[in-house]
């Protein structure tokens, strides 16, 4: 029988990356240097070079690919198990951004099919800390900006002033369909939601360089044809209220549906017509899940996974709680 499954993270060294995701994960990467900077930690991923590996139970040790391949529907849902195979089709990751990233754009499925032999790159973030005017980047200011227009900036370095900044506070969320050029800012700790995908275009690295004088590559021919010109920061803000005890679905998309949960107390939840797995994200605070009668603790930080054959679920504590599934 399966059972709420956790993984082990897989953190990355990042330019612009801090010392947050080592206090956030604790004791799951106390052998990382305290010396390095740490941009993102890949907490639930099927991405090649990169699958997550089970850290609980009967089956730790084996990777999330594994245990696709003997459990198949049971864990991802019959039509997932069916489109998907043996990739899982969603990546999850925790940013700890002390420094901007790069102005980026990602290809949709058909253009990265074609280019890349992968899926597209839709993604979400929810804002879990930030500091006092700290900001995102989010499509252009002018929506009526041609591809001509943008040409010319990018080769007159002048991209950033075209650049639509938005201020940002936590709890904030932002759905990202593939083609929309976005950053994140300085001073910014996310949730970040996405499809299984490692495709990105970088158009702008705001001059930086590293330590022999050398900048990180630019793909700005390769960008242009992936970039939706008319993406709306104000529509890609996803406004919602989540009173103590209550719920806020946040995003509903082809490629997973969001939903917010403040827990106060004991919550169950049914979720036996769902036909797929089911990631909760503990965004603050601790609760226990228990998924058809078997229990496990998630600590503020941490991400499980339930799989698709689970019918009721019961969340008990005091936490924000993200949810994540794919709804036919």
């Amino acid at each position: 029988m399966l059972y709420p499954l956790k993984f082990k993270p897989r953190v990355k060294e990042r330019i612009w990356g801090g010392q947050a995701i080592l206090k956030k994960k604790g004791k799951a990467v106390s052998r990382l240097s305290k010396d390095k900077l740490y941009g993102e930690s890949w907490d639930l991923s099927s991405v090649k070079g990169d699958v997550s590996v089970v850290a609980n139970g009967f089956l730790k040790g084996n990777n999330l690919e594994e245990v696709i391949e003997v459990y198949m529907g049971e864990l991802m849902g019959e039509e997932n198990f069916e489109q998907y195979g043996l990739e899982f089709p969603l990546l999850v990751k925790y940013l700890d951004c002390n420094d901007k990233l790069s102005v980026q754009v990602h290809p949709n499925d058909e253009l990265a099919e074609e280019r890349h032999d992968s899926y597209g790159k839709t993604e979400a973030w929810y804002v879990v800390d930030c500091k006092p005017g700290a900001a995102i980047y989010l499509g252009f200011k002018n929506l009526e900006l041609t591809r001509e227009e943008y040409i010319s900036a990018v080769a007159e370095s002048r991209l950033e002033e075209l650049l639509n900044r938005v201020e940002v506070k936590p709890g904030d969320v932002f759905f990202i369909p593939a083609g929309t050029v976005h950053a994140l800012g300085a001073g910014i700790e996310v949730v970040e939601v996405q499809q299984t995908s490692d495709i990105t275009y970088r158009i702008y690295d705001w001059d930086r360089v590293d330590a022999s004088g050398k900048g990180r590559e630019l793909h700005t021919a390769l960008a242009v044809d992936a970039i939706d010109f008319e993406a709306d920061a104000e529509l890609l803000h996803r406004q919602y209220e989540l009173e103590r005890g209550g719920q806020a679905t946040v995003i509903e998309s082809k490629y997973f549906t969001m939903s917010l949960h403040n827990v106060a107390g004991r919550k169950e939840l049914d979720r036996s017509m769902l036909d797929s797995f089911i990631i909760y994200i503990a965004l603050n605070g601790s609760v226990r899940i228990v998924a058809d009668g078997v229990e496990e603790s998630l600590a503020e930080g941490e991400v499980v996974l339930i799989p698709a054959e689970v019918c009721d679920v019961e969340i008990d504590g005091d936490a924000k709680v993200m949810e994540v599934y794919i709804k036919r």
